[in-house]
């Protein structure tokens, strides 16, 4: 059985990230628990806590463990020491014991991404008997995609996960989120989550993939 953490910025970018990867790992018997670094609301206009309530029911729908909110202000991780984010993040780890850990690509143009990657790359740092054997970094729709490419931070996967037959749930997860979901063809939409699962699947011949960059794989 694996431990696994997914550590992300805000509640949505788990399903939106990696949804499909997380069931598919659950039903394989594996334990995943997902972190929210920031609130997800507190720089809003109309401060709406509620956005945090549907990551438990999407916790339970991808079978995960109950989520950690550590409640960071939202869109505002650039004024956060980081110190104290990769301190938060190290006391989960050491907790959690976990062997494997999802996040944000660095490349993306939302800095809470950019911060929570740098901060569990930091956190992860590979000290003698670490327990931490793989790290994964993972596209999101309307963040990864935006960036300016005269950055050099384009996203390049080199590795995939048939998700075939978990796209129901992933949807399903982002069906809780919905309010942050938005029409086609913005890249936040339920049919551009689709397309872009049947894109990665169609480049390694599959139905459906999620397409991650490796950021450490010990073996």
């Amino acid at each position: 059985m694996n431990k696994i953490l997914v550590i992300v910025a805000h509640p949505d970018d788990e399903a939106l990230g990696c949804g499909a990867t997380i069931a598919k790992h659950t039903k394989n018997g594996d334990k995943v628990q997902v972190v929210f670094i920031a609130d997800g609301f507190s720089s809003r206009e109309t401060k709406d806590d509620k956005r945090n309530l549907p990551a438990t029911e999407v916790a339970d729908i991808l079978g995960c463990e109950n989520p950690i909110f550590l409640n960071f202000p939202d869109n505002q991780l650039d004024v956060v020491s980081l110190l104290k984010v990769i301190k938060e993040i190290e006391k989960i780890i050491n907790d959690v014991q976990p062997n494997i850990i999802y996040t944000h690509y660095f490349g993306d143009l939302n800095i809470d991404h950019q911060i929570t990657h740098k901060a569990v790359m930091t956190a992860c740092r590979p000290q003698p008997s670490f327990c931490v054997k793989e790290i994964y970094s993972f596209e999101t729709l309307s963040a990864t995609h935006w960036q300016s490419l005269s950055m050099g931070n384009a996203f390049n996967p080199n590795y995939f996960v048939d998700v075939s037959g978990f796209m129901k749930q992933k949807i399903n997860a982002l069906e809780y989120y919905d309010n942050e979901m938005r029409d086609y063809p913005h890249a936040r939409s339920y049919k551009a989550v689709e397309s872009l699962a049947k894109f990665r699947g169609s480049i390694i011949g599959v139905q459906d993939a999620e397409a991650f960059v490796v950021e450490r794989l010990i073996k």
